[in-house]
């Protein structure tokens, strides 16, 4: 009994003596990984919207997993989830109050980023400056649905085509932005960031070019009814060829975010064969 009580002390000592060195040696250690949450707001940039008016109360979430490949510039990849939405009927200009268009849309982001950062991190990462600021571009797809109302009842437009034009869901972006990261924790930053998208579409809204020909369309048809919706206000109704929209311009959106950054430990995914051999190597004796 006396033995076996030994030899759980013994196995005890020894396994609490290595968890004690990997934790020393994990805190002192430079972490790479960065996981991370926020939430924020974006903002649509395009046809129902008026120049000047630069910011959008709608809601986004975000999660991304980030890696510093060197003391100063890492790579990420994030998935956001984020609202827009634009209205001809909040704007200042009659021309665009009897067109009458509106939209609303869900939309998923999945970008792929380097960032460089402002100041270099240290090798022992708990050292790192209390405030750092860095630049972020790269590549991304977006998924997009705009809808409008009518009755009740939210319509798809994209199936629709509502001007007599077939555009995809899926488009890709440019993101590119600046943010600053406060140091809150040994682990832990506060995030503020910003950044534009550039599209290559001019459809996040569903308009762009011009006003359809729909003599062989059902006048009661939902499609008829959303294309030109200058009629519920009891205008005549647009002509085809009539400006319905600015193809001149791509449109674009603004995600502004707080987040919270979390250093994860080197042996999250992979464990660390260095470390292990660290601390199973058989130490020379001096005497």
């Amino acid at each position: 009994m006396n033995r076996i009580l030994l030899l759980v002390i013994l196995i005890g000592s020894i396994f609490l003596e290595e968890a004690n060195a990997q934790s020393f040696y994990n805190f002192g250690r430079q972490r790479t990984l960065l996981v991370s949450g926020g939430i924020g707001n974006a903002t649509y940039f395009g046809d129902l919207k008026d120049q000047g008016d630069n910011f959008d109360s709608r809601f986004n979430i975000t999660a991304g997993l980030q890696y510093f490949v060197s003391p100063r510039v890492s790579v990420r990849g994030d998935l956001t989830w984020f609202q827009l939405e634009g209205s001809d009927e909040d704007s200042g200009d009659e021309g665009r109050n009897r067109r009458n268009l509106s939209f609303q849309s869900s939309n998923f982001e999945l970008s792929f980023t380097g960032t460089i950062n402002l100041f270099e991190n240290p090798a022992r990462m708990t050292s790192r400056p209390a405030f750092n600021a860095y630049a972020f571009l790269g590549l991304g797809l977006l998924y997009t649905n705009p809808t409008a109302e009518l009755d009740g009842k939210r319509h798809a437009l994209q199936p629709l085509k509502t001007e007599g034009v077939s555009y995809s869901r899926l488009q890709p972006v440019i993101p590119y932005g600046l943010g600053v990261r406060i140091k809150a924790h040994p682990f832990v930053n506060v995030v503020i960031e910003g950044g534009y998208r550039q599209t290559f579409t001019d459809y996040l809204d569903d308009v762009s070019t011009v006003h359809p020909d729909k003599s062989t369309w059902d006048p009661t048809s939902i499609r008829y009814r959303l294309s030109d919706r200058s009629l519920e206000l009891g205008a005549p109704g647009y002509e085809p060829g009539k400006v319905r929209g600015n193809s001149s311009d791509n449109d674009g959106y603004f995600l502004l975010n707080l987040k919270i950054e979390y250093y994860l430990p080197n042996n999250f995914i992979f464990k660390q064969g260095n470390q292990r051999k660290l601390y199973n190597r058989k130490r020379k004796s001096f005497r």
